[in-house]
């Protein structure tokens, strides 16, 4: 129950903030809030693994009891079983399957996990509030306990149990470096990949790689009813640039904290004429991938440290991760720090 509410709760918050209603605001401090509740997610969701397995193996026999059902608190309780056993294995097949990358399925993995996790707590709660009427029940109809000489003496109900909800060493160290060397059963080390940290989508993956080199790329800044202001590199270059330490924190449970240099958004804003700005589209020139773009609020706009990164750790960006410009900001989900930035547009 621990690990699978804190599962939910920080997956439904990596929901809202991927895709926000209008009434969510996901503030851009404190910088590293995200990486912690995704690590969280990552690391309860591996921990509810052998849980799981666990507790099937001490229930099955219980599945093949006969009468099948008693009354109607046992009949409810049954039947939440189907969508919580069914739902619960393919959350944690499918996450996991997530963290390495696959995607042997033909929906969104985001969608399908989301709606699915409201189905596998719905009927845990049922599930929990049907154990509950039954406990209620036998206690009341409990009798004495014999004597401890008496022959008809029962061993007590042995519980097996007492795990406590807490982070699985085997990934948490994706997140957190003294456990790094635990990482077992992590996907991907934080520390390996281009410029010392992993690349997720490659840029010939991301059929970018020619307009990314491209001598004449633009940056381009949109609003409506004003023409588009259009900066090429030594004019950004030009504009006053910032450096800062933020983590790259990714869906996936592993992240990493570079130094990045660039300009701040807020700053090419102001340069096109553009202050108190509510929302800012940014686009990749990747126009056809399902993180092609990502939605800055206000919070993240006036940040400072919301940057178009042209340098990582003192060297120009990799192709593999945005070359010429991506986007780097506080407390954003890796998936969001878009790519090979090439338009911003004010809503």
């Amino acid at each position: 129950m621990c690990a699978f509410s804190v599962c939910f709760l920080t997956g439904l918050l990596s929901h809202l903030i991927q895709h926000p209603p209008s009434w969510f605001s996901w503030p851009s401090r404190p910088a590293g809030l995200y990486r912690v509740t995704q690590g969280l997610h990552v690391a309860t969701g591996i921990a509810a693994v052998p849980l799981l397995f666990a507790k099937l193996w001490t229930v099955f026999p219980h599945l093949l009891q006969w009468p099948p059902v008693r009354d109607i608190a046992h009949a409810l309780e049954r039947i939440s079983v189907l969508p919580l056993v069914g739902g619960a294995l393919f959350m944690l097949v499918t996450g996991v399957a997530n963290i390495d990358l696959w995607y042997p399925w033909p929906f969104f993995f985001p969608a399908g996990h989301y709606w699915v996790a409201w189905i596998v707590m719905g009927a845990l709660v049922v599930h929990i509030g049907a154990k509950a009427t039954l406990v209620r029940q036998s206690l009341r109809r409990a009798a004495p306990l014999p004597d401890a000489a008496s022959p008809d003496r029962r061993p007590l109900p042995h519980f097996r149990g007492g795990q406590r909800c807490r982070p699985d060493r085997g990934t948490v160290g994706q997140t957190v470096g003294p456990l790094r060397r635990l990482a077992l059963l992590a996907p991907r080390r934080p520390d390996h990949g281009t410029q010392g940290f992993p690349v997720n989508r490659t840029a010939i993956e991301a059929g970018v790689t020619a307009s990314a080199t491209d001598p004449a790329f633009r940056l381009s800044v949109e609003a409506p009813g004003r023409a588009a202001v259009v900066l090429s590199m030594d004019e950004l270059r030009r504009l006053p640039q910032r450096q800062a330490t933020l983590p790259i924190a990714c869906v996936e449970g592993w992240s990493a904290s570079r130094s990045w240099r660039g300009t701040s958004v807020r700053d090419v804003l102001a340069h096109a004429g553009l202050t108190d700005v509510d929302e800012v589209e940014v686009i990749s020139i990747e126009s056809s991938a399902l993180y092609s773009q990502s939605v800055l609020n206000r919070s993240q706009v006036s940040d400072a440290d919301t940057m178009l990164a042209m340098e990582v750790d003192g060297e120009p960006l990799a192709l593999d991760h945005g070359f010429p410009i991506r986007l780097i900001g506080p407390n954003r989900p890796g998936v969001l720090q878009t790519k090979w930035v090439h338009r911003l547009v004010v809503r």
